[in-house]
């Protein structure tokens, strides 16, 4: 009797990457999905609803995908967009952001089914974009620091575990500074144990509220942000790897996933990049075309981190704000100091950029639009007044 295909390409290799891709992913950002979700108006138990709607979202797809194409499609919520969404949410209902979510999902879909995603990428100018979400970011950046304030010794612990392990191992710098954090917050006593509790935690569905306000303010810059930083790293990454499944079909996949799941905490799935690369590595496995199982490992773990994504939510209400806040900035400095590389190294687009990201980092809500949409359209203004000028 013959070994199904995906057996006989096992190898504990590809299940160590897969293992280490949704560590490095939930290590990284989990804590920027709290923040988002508390953002919206979640309560914890619904914060572990998200949690495990995601994994097991990002579980399906990842496995699914990579077993039919063979390919290593891993899937992730857009790191990007939850900044937004911590940024952007405080003014709307949990019924408005899941507005959000099923509106900015439906354009994804529609972009795939229409195979329309490289044109409408490209008339948005990179430089812009970056700008944008350089602009999210950056009150992330701030805040780790400002945490100094309130609690020296362990962001002080942290960002010298951050800094050590951008030296001496990069590719787990996160992970280093979220033990250095919990070991230093453990140490204080600063953990309420009490609060984090093996708990599976039930996704409540939540009737979504379509206002014009929440979808111009938060859904198009989501939409933007999650196809400019996630999708199209995704596809660059899968390329780079040489691998060529159909970006589009893909593209569509991610998009309907994120439109059913989106009344259950499903804000955002999207292709991965930076933990896909994890599974396309030879790492993962000496032969390309055996790495699939790398990303397929890596969903199974998604299934299970979704399974008790209740535990993860109270865990991080457990942890002290500061710690919260220290990890997520820190995650995020790489992202921030690209962003701003990419939106200022063009001389030609170097005025509009700036225009954007200073709009969005001010926090500015005109007629009750959010920074980010305000942001985007002064770049957009800013180029179209100064590119005529720069051909004459």
């Amino acid at each position: 009797m013959h070994q199904p295909f995906f057996l006989r390409d096992l190898s504990v290799s590809a299940i160590v990457a897969g293992f280490v891709a949704v560590l490095v992913s939930y290590a990284s950002s989990a804590v920027i999905v709290f923040q988002a979700a508390d953002a919206a108006g979640a309560s914890p138990a619904q914060i572990g609803g998200w949690l495990s709607t995601l994994g097991l979202g990002m579980g399906v797809t990842s496995l699914g995908l990579s077993l039919y194409y063979r390919v290593p499609v891993l899937t992730a919520w857009s790191t990007p967009g939850a900044a937004l969404l911590a940024t952007s949410l405080g003014d709307y209902t949990l019924a408005e952001a899941t507005g959000v979510f099923m509106f900015s999902g439906a354009l994804v879909l529609l972009c795939g089914v229409t195979g329309v995603f490289a044109r409408l990428m490209s008339r948005i100018p990179h430089a812009i974009a970056a700008a944008m979400l350089g602009g999210v970011l950056l009150r992330f950046g701030l805040d780790a620091f400002a945490a100094l304030d309130d609690a020296f010794i362990l962001v002080g612990a942290m960002c010298a575990a951050y800094l050590a392990g951008r030296r001496h191992w990069p590719r787990y710098a996160i992970l280093g500074v979220l033990a250095t954090g919990l070991a230093v917050a453990g140490f204080q006593g600063d953990i309420d144990t009490a609060r984090a509790t093996l708990t599976l935690a039930m996704p409540e569905p939540v009737m979504p509220r379509f206002t014009p306000s929440s979808l111009i303010g938060v859904g198009i810059p989501l939409f933007v942000v999650s196809m400019a930083s996630q999708n199209a790293p995704g596809v660059a990454t899968l390329r780079a790897a040489g691998y060529t499944p159909p970006i589009s079909s893909l593209i569509a996949l991610t998009g309907l996933a994120t439109l059913v799941l989106a009344p259950l905490g499903g804000f955002s799935i999207c292709l991965a990049a930076i933990t896909a690369a994890i599974c396309m590595g030879p790492e993962a496995h000496p032969d390309p075309n055996r790495r699939y199982m790398a990303a397929a490992c890596a969903g199974a773990f998604y299934l299970l981190a979704g399974v008790f994504g209740g535990s993860i939510g109270t865990l991080f209400d457990a942890l002290p704000s500061a710690l919260i806040v220290a990890i997520a900035g820190l995650a995020l400095l790489t992202t921030i100091g690209g962003s701003l590389h990419n939106a200022l190294r063009d001389d030609s687009q170097r005025d509009a950029a700036l225009v954007t990201f200073l709009i969005t980092a001010s926090g500015v809500s005109l007629l009750g639009v959010g920074a980010a949409f305000w942001g985007l359209i002064g770049g957009l203004l800013t180029q179209g007044m100064l590119a005529p000028s720069r051909r004459t």
